[in-house]
């Protein structure tokens, strides 16, 4: 049970992106209805909203988004309606997973929007930390839409941090592989993209071995940490601290961004694991200890409720304020029934990961970021 206290250490100067309208636009996509709202409840009911700064999101321009997004996807996205079907939808990814929906344009510029909004606070000195749970669209392609991600508000938010902080490491969380971030930048070394992901024969999006290490420049600069269903909280945080200071010692980034998925969560209807929120916010510690400016964003997580809990769980870690295991009486609070509880449980389920399966994952990964500290070197020695 978590305590009632509130620590005496110093406060991280913490932005958080919340509106009416981003929190509707991101509500009105099917898979997360409702979500948004749920969030930010249970995020104003504990009293957090009193120890940030609250910033308003912008709307992302047409010309923001074609920076990394091509020009005809964001023109069909544009004059997209819902019941109107065309040969483009299939060639655009639309339809099945991420349906036309009302106000379209809207809603990908203002979830867009939120997430720049917040590197803009980084950028700008604003704060340290800036939080966007209605970001962390990582799976949308520079030309069509995928799993449920309409634009990939973090490739976006990866490159306008780059105006200012050189070296960028995205740490991605979500139970899927981060594809889209990495597509994005696999022949860069300006970007290490790390990502803890479910891999196993059928599940989306189906990459993301460890061997996928990037290509030209930024060959080793893609970090892939894929594990098997039934992954608990223990494993799950072996597999993140025996591989992120070392990439951090060896890359030395300048900037954070950290994709918080939950979807990885038990009880997730489109996840295989069994974490609980103390995977996330254990995970969210070591974030914060690499001391940079840091952007966290949403992601996955089709369990409303438990979504909402892990990412309340994350912004009072970030805080560093220890909730009270009764959640407060709010708007929403019968929906947390029958516990009232913040804490999640873990199943029964046992986990497919070994040790021996984990230490196989981890010896190769460490490989890579040998070789990503080979190609660092060779680069210095050869300036010189």
């Amino acid at each position: 049970m978590m305590a009632n206290t509130v620590s005496s250490k110093p406060q991280r100067k913490v932005a958080y992106i919340a509106d009416q309208k981003l929190i509707e636009c991101c509500d009105s996509i099917p898979i997360v209805q409702g979500r948004a709202t749920l969030t930010h409840g249970l995020i104003e009911a504990y009293g957090l909203l009193d120890k940030m700064l609250i910033l308003q999101s912008s709307t992302a321009s047409e010309r923001l988004l074609q920076k990394y997004h091509e020009e005809k996807y964001i023109e069909y996205l544009k004059k997209a309606k819902p019941d109107t079907e065309d040969s483009c939808q299939d060639k655009y990814g639309l339809g099945y997973d991420c349906p036309i929906i009302n106000d379209l344009w809207t809603v990908v510029g203002q979830l867009t929007g939120g997430t720049l909004t917040a590197a803009a606070c980084l950028i700008s000195g604003l704060s340290n930390i800036a939080i966007n749970w209605c970001g962390g669209w990582h799976h949308a392609q520079r030309d069509s839409a995928s799993g449920f991600c309409y634009v990939n508000d973090i490739v976006l938010a990866i490159m306008f941090l780059q105006t200012k902080f050189c070296k960028v490491l995205y740490i991605d969380l979500d139970i899927h592989h981060g594809d889209g971030v990495e597509k994005a930048f696999y022949f860069n070394n300006k970007v290490v993209t790390m990502s803890l992901h479910l891999m196993e024969p059928g599940y989306f999006p189906g990459t993301g071995h460890e061997n996928d290490i990037g290509s030209g420049d930024g060959r080793y600069y893609n970090i892939n940490i894929p594990y098997k269903g039934g992954i608990n909280d223990t494993q799950f945080l072996q597999l993140l601290e025996s591989t992120l200071s070392r990439i951090c010692d060896v890359y030395a980034p300048n900037a954070v961004v950290c994709q918080c998925g939950v979807d990885a969560v038990t009880g997730d209807p489109l996840g295989e694991g069994n974490l609980t929120q103390e995977a996330f916010t254990s995970a969210v510690r070591h974030v914060l200890s690499l001391s940079k400016p840091t952007l966290f964003l949403g992601g996955g997580g089709y369990n409303k409720v438990n979504a909402a809990k892990v990412w309340t769980a994350i912004t009072a870690t970030i805080l560093d304020i220890s909730l009270p295991s009764d959640v407060p009486e709010h708007q929403y609070f019968p929906l947390y029934g029958p516990s009232f509880d913040i804490e999640i449980t873990p199943s029964l389920r046992k986990s497919k990961n070994t040790q021996e399966t984990l230490n196989i994952t981890i010896q190769q990964v460490q490989e890579n970021i040998t070789k990503m500290a080979e190609d660092i070197i060779e680069t210095i020695n050869h300036r010189h």
